[in-house]
């Protein structure tokens, strides 16, 4: 059977950085993929990249029909008409390793969510830090969020046991709220230690603009009030418990974050919130 893997690639005023991004996915040792760029601005996205030497076959291209609706929106639209088993997440300023397909796919055998450590990096490709690195293992839904402390689409899934579509009402935390409804019939994940994702942090991102960390408060509270209304069952029952306490945690991290960003120009939120999760997951 074949074991087609979906990219979905969202991508809003991308032209500068999607080459990258999708040379990295022609890069890939393994090669039964097919990478669907919606584009969210209108903008020619395969005629740019046929002009970098970016035409293949394997590159589908779509548009959301709209300019600026949004990445979950987009998302949702891909994830609507395609039609092979696995699929995975790919924004158009990040990059993949070149084995992470070919070791996703090989666990998909045994788990149906699989994750990989993350390569964090600035605009110029600088290391900030690792998220996630160590042992791979087996993670329990409340336990993931203690190991990927941040930046939960950069997923593969096998869409024959589990299958979501992303929230476009919340601002921020749309890849936890996706992953939370992965987990409804996914009792367990596998997660790989090697960093195999590279995340970039821009400066006017979703998740890092001016502006960001109220519209990030607020969508913790949601998704918080919302586990604990019971909205998200879980294939684990302790599931929705571990990752409402990972939003405790971080909510009072976002609370102390102003100080600590005051006193350590330049802190990372993500080093800011790792001490308080304490070794829970095998951190």
């Amino acid at each position: 059977m074949k074991q087609t893997v979906s990219i979905i690639m969202p991508a809003f005023r991308a032209a500068p950085f999607i080459g990258a991004a999708v040379r990295s996915v022609l890069a890939q040792s393994f090669a039964d993929w097919l990478l669907f760029i919606i584009a969210d601005d209108g903008f020619d996205y395969a005629a740019l990249l046929a002009s970098e030497g970016l035409a293949d076959p394997r590159l589908r291209f779509l548009s959301s029909g709209t300019v600026g609706g949004g990445a979950s929106r987009a998302r949702n639209l891909a994830l609507d008409v395609i039609d092979t088993p696995y699929a995975a997440i790919l924004d158009a300023d990040d990059r993949f390793k070149p084995a992470k397909l070919a070791r996703a796919v090989a666990a998909l055998a045994d788990y149906p969510i699989v994750t990989s450590a993350l390569d964090v990096m600035d605009e110029h490709f600088h290391r900030l830090r690792l998220v996630g690195a160590g042992p791979d293992r087996v993670l329990r839904p409340g336990e993931h969020k203690f190991v990927c402390l941040s930046m939960d689409s950069m997923l593969v899934w096998d869409r024959r046991a589990c299958d979501a579509r992303y929230d476009a009402t919340l601002s921020n935390m749309t890849d936890l709220e996706f992953l939370m409804q992965l987990y409804r019939t996914a009792p367990r994940s596998y997660h790989l230690g090697e960093p195999l994702h590279d995340y970039v942090k821009r400066t006017l991102s979703m998740s890092n603009g001016p502006g960001v960390t109220a519209g990030m408060i607020r969508s913790k509270q949601t998704l918080l009030q919302r586990l604990e209304q019971g909205r998200y069952p879980m294939a684990d029952a302790e599931g929705p418990e571990g990752i409402a306490a990972f939003l405790r945690l971080s909510l009072a991290a976002e609370a102390a974050y102003p100080a600590a960003l005051a006193a350590s120009p330049g802190l990372l939120f993500e080093d800011h919130l790792e001490p308080r999760l304490g070794r829970r997951g095998g951190i």
